[in-house]
Protein backbone atom coordinates (compact mmCIF):
# COMPACT_ATOMS: atom_id res chain seq x y z
CA UNK A 1 0.00 0.00 0.00
CA UNK A 2 1.21 3.53 -0.65
CA UNK A 3 -0.10 6.62 0.95
CA UNK A 4 -0.11 9.71 -1.55
CA UNK A 5 -0.89 13.20 -0.63
CA UNK A 6 -1.53 15.58 -2.76
CA UNK A 7 -0.67 19.31 -1.20
CA UNK A 8 -0.68 23.02 -2.25
CA UNK A 9 0.26 26.14 -0.43
CA UNK A 10 -1.86 27.94 -3.13
CA UNK A 11 -5.41 27.77 -4.34
CA UNK A 12 -6.61 27.35 -7.48
CA UNK A 13 -3.56 24.81 -8.53
CA UNK A 14 -5.52 21.56 -9.96
CA UNK A 15 -4.80 19.54 -6.62
CA UNK A 16 -8.87 18.49 -6.22
CA UNK A 17 -8.74 17.83 -9.84
CA UNK A 18 -5.53 15.92 -10.07
CA UNK A 19 -6.04 14.24 -6.94
CA UNK A 20 -9.51 12.64 -8.18
CA UNK A 21 -8.23 12.11 -11.39
CA UNK A 22 -5.57 10.27 -10.68
CA UNK A 23 -7.70 7.99 -7.99
CA UNK A 24 -9.79 7.35 -11.20
CA UNK A 25 -7.24 6.45 -13.28
CA UNK A 26 -5.19 4.07 -11.35
CA UNK A 27 -9.13 2.23 -10.36
CA UNK A 28 -9.25 1.82 -14.32
CA UNK A 29 -5.82 -0.39 -14.13
CA UNK A 30 -7.28 -2.20 -11.50
CA UNK A 31 -6.24 -0.88 -8.14
CA UNK A 32 -7.51 -0.64 -5.35
CA UNK A 33 -8.37 3.23 -3.70
CA UNK A 34 -9.15 4.92 -0.64
CA UNK A 35 -9.67 8.46 -1.23
CA UNK A 36 -8.75 10.72 2.35
CA UNK A 37 -10.51 14.36 2.01
CA UNK A 38 -8.56 16.67 4.43
CA UNK A 39 -9.79 19.69 2.37
CA UNK A 40 -12.72 21.27 4.59
CA UNK A 41 -14.17 22.70 1.31
CA UNK A 42 -14.99 18.73 0.73
CA UNK A 43 -14.82 19.53 -3.04
CA UNK A 44 -13.77 15.52 -3.21
CA UNK A 45 -16.55 14.42 -1.40
CA UNK A 46 -19.38 16.02 -3.12
CA UNK A 47 -17.74 15.25 -6.37
CA UNK A 48 -18.80 11.41 -4.97
CA UNK A 49 -22.12 12.92 -3.80
CA UNK A 50 -20.97 12.41 0.13
CA UNK A 51 -22.17 14.65 2.77
CA UNK A 52 -21.65 14.33 5.95
CA UNK A 53 -20.79 15.54 9.26
CA UNK A 54 -18.79 14.46 12.65
CA UNK A 55 -21.79 12.75 13.58
CA UNK A 56 -21.73 9.98 10.47
CA UNK A 57 -17.82 9.07 10.59
CA UNK A 58 -16.16 11.87 8.49
CA UNK A 59 -12.10 12.57 9.08
CA UNK A 60 -13.38 14.45 11.78
CA UNK A 61 -13.40 11.50 13.94
CA UNK A 62 -9.66 10.97 13.05
CA UNK A 63 -9.21 14.16 14.96
CA UNK A 64 -11.26 14.00 17.59
CA UNK A 65 -10.52 10.35 17.81
CA UNK A 66 -14.11 9.48 18.93
CA UNK A 67 -16.35 6.73 17.28
CA UNK A 68 -16.04 5.32 14.15
CA UNK A 69 -14.90 6.31 10.72
CA UNK A 70 -17.52 5.61 7.50
CA UNK A 71 -15.45 4.09 4.41
CA UNK A 72 -18.18 5.07 1.70
CA UNK A 73 -18.26 2.48 -1.13
CA UNK A 74 -18.44 4.98 -3.92
CA UNK A 75 -17.56 3.76 -7.20
CA UNK A 76 -15.73 0.10 -8.19
CA UNK A 77 -12.29 -0.15 -6.55
CA UNK A 78 -13.00 3.30 -4.90
CA UNK A 79 -13.54 3.83 -1.40
CA UNK A 80 -13.77 7.34 0.16
CA UNK A 81 -13.62 8.51 4.22
CA UNK A 82 -15.46 11.80 3.88
CA UNK A 83 -14.47 15.73 4.58
CA UNK A 84 -15.85 17.72 7.17
CA UNK A 85 -16.59 21.23 6.76
CA UNK A 86 -16.12 21.92 10.28
CA UNK A 87 -12.35 20.21 9.84
CA UNK A 88 -11.23 24.04 10.57
CA UNK A 89 -12.58 24.74 13.76
CA UNK A 90 -11.33 20.95 14.87
CA UNK A 91 -7.61 22.11 13.79
CA UNK A 92 -7.95 25.03 16.08
CA UNK A 93 -10.05 22.85 19.27
CA UNK A 94 -6.64 20.42 18.79
CA UNK A 95 -3.66 23.04 18.48
CA UNK A 96 -2.70 22.96 21.96
CA UNK A 97 -2.45 18.74 22.06
CA UNK A 98 0.87 17.79 21.65
CA UNK A 99 0.09 15.28 19.52
CA UNK A 100 -1.81 17.20 16.98
CA UNK A 101 0.24 16.13 14.38
CA UNK A 102 0.31 12.38 14.42
CA UNK A 103 -3.79 11.99 14.91
CA UNK A 104 -4.30 10.43 11.32
CA UNK A 105 -0.61 8.24 12.01
CA UNK A 106 -2.25 6.75 15.12
CA UNK A 107 -5.60 6.29 13.32
CA UNK A 108 -3.67 4.76 10.96
CA UNK A 109 -1.76 2.50 13.22
CA UNK A 110 -4.49 1.49 15.68
CA UNK A 111 -7.23 0.57 12.42
CA UNK A 112 -5.30 -1.03 10.08
CA UNK A 113 -6.61 -4.42 10.52
CA UNK A 114 -10.33 -3.05 11.88
CA UNK A 115 -10.84 -1.64 8.28
CA UNK A 116 -8.58 -3.56 6.31
CA UNK A 117 -6.53 -0.99 5.01
CA UNK A 118 -3.95 -3.30 3.85
CA UNK A 119 -6.78 -4.08 0.93
CA UNK A 120 -5.77 -0.85 -0.73
CA UNK A 121 -2.99 -0.74 -3.65
CA UNK A 122 -3.03 3.15 -2.63
CA UNK A 123 -4.41 5.57 0.39
CA UNK A 124 -4.79 9.26 -1.80
CA UNK A 125 -5.39 12.41 0.77
CA UNK A 126 -6.94 15.47 -0.91
CA UNK A 127 -5.23 18.29 1.55
CA UNK A 128 -6.35 22.06 1.87
CA UNK A 129 -4.39 24.23 0.10
CA UNK A 130 -2.35 25.74 3.34
CA UNK A 131 0.00 23.87 5.72
CA UNK A 132 -2.31 23.38 8.86
CA UNK A 133 -2.35 20.54 11.09
CA UNK A 134 -4.79 18.71 8.86
CA UNK A 135 -1.86 19.06 5.93
CA UNK A 136 0.74 18.19 8.29
CA UNK A 137 -0.91 15.09 9.67
CA UNK A 138 -0.95 13.81 5.73
CA UNK A 139 2.60 14.49 5.22
CA UNK A 140 3.53 12.61 7.84
CA UNK A 141 1.43 9.16 7.06
CA UNK A 142 2.75 9.90 3.07
CA UNK A 143 5.46 7.81 1.20
CA UNK A 144 4.89 10.41 -1.29
CA UNK A 145 3.87 14.24 -2.09
CA UNK A 146 2.76 15.40 -4.89
CA UNK A 147 2.10 19.21 -5.32
CA UNK A 148 1.08 21.18 -8.56
CA UNK A 149 2.55 24.71 -9.62
CA UNK A 150 1.41 26.87 -12.29
CA UNK A 151 3.13 29.32 -14.57
CA UNK A 152 2.55 32.59 -12.61
CA UNK A 153 5.23 34.25 -10.26
CA UNK A 154 2.83 33.18 -7.16
CA UNK A 155 2.19 29.97 -8.42
CA UNK A 156 5.78 29.04 -9.16
CA UNK A 157 7.19 30.54 -5.45
CA UNK A 158 4.70 28.06 -3.92
CA UNK A 159 7.26 25.50 -4.67
CA UNK A 160 9.59 26.64 -2.58
CA UNK A 161 7.83 27.66 0.16
CA UNK A 162 6.00 24.04 0.24
CA UNK A 163 9.78 22.54 0.03
CA UNK A 164 10.83 24.67 3.13
CA UNK A 165 7.73 24.17 5.09
CA UNK A 166 8.30 20.44 5.01
CA UNK A 167 11.58 20.72 5.42
CA UNK A 168 10.83 22.39 9.12
CA UNK A 169 8.02 19.96 9.39
CA UNK A 170 10.93 17.23 8.48
CA UNK A 171 13.16 18.49 11.78
CA UNK A 172 10.04 18.98 13.95
CA UNK A 173 8.31 14.92 14.10
CA UNK A 174 11.01 13.07 15.26
CA UNK A 175 10.89 9.78 16.70
CA UNK A 176 13.06 10.93 20.02
CA UNK A 177 14.04 7.14 21.49
CA UNK A 178 15.91 6.50 17.37
CA UNK A 179 16.44 10.38 16.29
CA UNK A 180 14.76 9.32 13.28
CA UNK A 181 12.07 11.70 11.53
CA UNK A 182 8.26 10.61 10.89
CA UNK A 183 8.79 12.58 7.75
CA UNK A 184 9.71 10.48 4.91
CA UNK A 185 8.05 11.26 1.90
CA UNK A 186 8.90 12.16 -1.36
CA UNK A 187 7.85 15.72 -2.66
CA UNK A 188 7.56 15.57 -6.46
CA UNK A 189 5.89 18.50 -8.80
CA UNK A 190 3.27 18.18 -11.45
CA UNK A 191 3.48 21.85 -13.98
CA UNK A 192 -0.30 22.25 -14.38
CA UNK A 193 -2.01 24.51 -16.48
CA UNK A 194 0.10 24.74 -18.93
CA UNK A 195 -1.38 26.94 -21.88
CA UNK A 196 0.24 26.67 -25.16
CA UNK A 197 2.46 29.59 -26.74
CA UNK A 198 2.08 31.83 -23.73
CA UNK A 199 5.00 33.92 -21.99
CA UNK A 200 4.58 32.48 -18.36
CA UNK A 201 4.02 28.94 -19.85
CA UNK A 202 7.19 28.70 -21.65
CA UNK A 203 9.01 30.62 -18.96
CA UNK A 204 7.86 27.48 -16.37
CA UNK A 205 8.91 24.86 -18.82
CA UNK A 206 11.85 26.54 -19.17
CA UNK A 207 13.00 26.76 -15.98
CA UNK A 208 11.53 22.78 -14.96
CA UNK A 209 13.17 21.42 -17.83
CA UNK A 210 16.15 19.79 -15.53
CA UNK A 211 14.67 19.80 -12.41
CA UNK A 212 14.04 15.97 -11.17
CA UNK A 213 11.14 16.81 -8.90
CA UNK A 214 8.98 17.79 -11.48
CA UNK A 215 7.37 13.76 -12.61
CA UNK A 216 4.82 15.66 -15.34
CA UNK A 217 3.16 18.43 -17.02
CA UNK A 218 -0.48 18.77 -18.00
CA UNK A 219 -1.79 21.15 -20.24
CA UNK A 220 -4.56 23.17 -20.32
CA UNK A 221 -7.63 21.27 -21.53
CA UNK A 222 -10.94 22.23 -20.14
CA UNK A 223 -11.97 18.52 -20.33
CA UNK A 224 -9.83 18.09 -17.60
CA UNK A 225 -9.90 21.45 -15.50
CA UNK A 226 -14.00 20.69 -15.23
CA UNK A 227 -14.06 16.94 -14.49
CA UNK A 228 -14.34 17.29 -10.83
CA UNK A 229 -17.02 19.95 -11.41
CA UNK A 230 -18.82 17.92 -13.33
CA UNK A 231 -18.66 14.89 -11.65
CA UNK A 232 -17.19 12.92 -14.57
CA UNK A 233 -13.24 11.82 -14.18
CA UNK A 234 -11.36 12.08 -17.90
CA UNK A 235 -11.04 8.32 -17.50
CA UNK A 236 -15.08 7.84 -17.65
CA UNK A 237 -14.34 10.42 -20.71
CA UNK A 238 -12.98 8.39 -23.03
CA UNK A 239 -15.97 6.25 -23.45
CA UNK A 240 -18.02 8.75 -25.16
CA UNK A 241 -17.10 8.13 -28.80
CA UNK A 242 -17.49 11.79 -30.40
CA UNK A 243 -15.43 12.96 -27.04
CA UNK A 244 -12.80 10.83 -27.59
CA UNK A 245 -12.31 10.88 -31.10
CA UNK A 246 -12.55 14.85 -30.78
CA UNK A 247 -9.84 14.82 -28.26
CA UNK A 248 -7.85 11.79 -28.92
CA UNK A 249 -4.19 13.35 -28.86
CA UNK A 250 -5.65 14.80 -25.31
CA UNK A 251 -6.37 11.56 -23.79
CA UNK A 252 -3.28 9.48 -25.56
CA UNK A 253 -0.78 12.17 -23.53
CA UNK A 254 -3.47 11.78 -20.77
CA UNK A 255 -2.59 8.11 -20.05
CA UNK A 256 0.84 8.65 -20.62
CA UNK A 257 1.30 11.78 -17.87
CA UNK A 258 -0.53 9.20 -15.63
CA UNK A 259 1.12 6.47 -16.37
CA UNK A 260 4.57 8.36 -16.08
CA UNK A 261 3.54 9.79 -12.23
CA UNK A 262 2.56 6.31 -11.26
CA UNK A 263 6.07 5.13 -12.21
CA UNK A 264 8.00 8.15 -10.10
CA UNK A 265 5.92 6.85 -6.85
Amino acid sequence: MKIVSFAAIKGGVGKTTLSYNFGEWLAKQGKKILFIDLDHQCNLSQTYEVYGDQKIGTVANIFLRKDDVTINHVKKNIDLIAGNMHLDDIETNIENMTNKNMRLYMWLNNNYDKYELGHYDYIIIDCHPDFSTATKNAIIVSHDIISPITPSKHGFDAKFNLQDRIDELRKEAIEFSTGESYVTAKLYFVANLIKRNTSSSNEMLESIKDDPSVIAVIPEKELFNRSNLDETPVVDMKDDTRIYNRNYNFFQEFDKTFKQIEDKL
